[in-house]
């Protein structure tokens, strides 16, 4: 397997590049209200910019990365996966050692569960590195995503203003305790 990439059943999670088809689905996904609404709003740079910014991130840190969710088997023969769209593992802001896993989906691709299972990979690479926990930060009021958590078996911390200066639902995973 390629540096950088993680396999589940149905999904390869591989770094995003600045390739066409990359950046045009990058925009199609982070242009869209429907998925910017629960980020904040659209990223303040451009697609290749934000591209290279979490090949940084990752050049810093191997633990972390910000990968493209590409279904497996799924594209007619002969045509390009179709990128589901991101699952992300990055430092809090302003934290300390605190992680945060995250997923961003075009809405084309809702509801068949790309999002637990992208995050589930990205968590057990985290924890295979010997990262403690991971958390999620979710807006109120994102059903799907607060859903994903649960289904990650996160437990749910409140609402908290600690990150992105913004009240978030907080959920955080434990990594399981090795008993030898």
């Amino acid at each position: 397997m390629p540096d950088g990439e993680l396999l589940t059943d149905r999904l390869r999670l591989r770094p995003w590049t600045t390739r066409r088809d990359d950046l045009a689905r990058l925009t199609d996904i982070y242009c869209r209200e429907e998925v910017t609404r629960w980020l904040g709003g659209t990223p303040s740079v451009g697609p290749v910019e934000l591209v290279c910014r979490w090949a940084q991130i990752r050049r810093a840190d191997p633990l972390h990365g910000t990968w493209a969710i590409e279904v497996r088997d799924e594209s007619p023969a002969g045509s390009a996966p179709v990128v589901a769209g991101t699952v992300l593992l990055k430092p809090l802001p302003g934290g300390v050692g605190e992680v945060e896993v995250g997923w961003h989906l075009h809405p084309d691709c809702w509801g068949r569960g790309y999002a637990t299972e992208a995050a589930r990979a990205v968590v057990a690479h985290a924890f295979g590195a010997g990262l403690p926990e991971v958390y999620a930060v979710v807006r109120p009021g994102n059903e799907a995503s607060l859903a994903v958590c649960r289904r990650l078996g996160m437990a749910s911390l409140g609402r908290l203003r600690r990150w992105y200066d913004v009240e978030l639902e907080v959920f955080r995973l434990m990594a399981p305790v090795v008993v030898e």
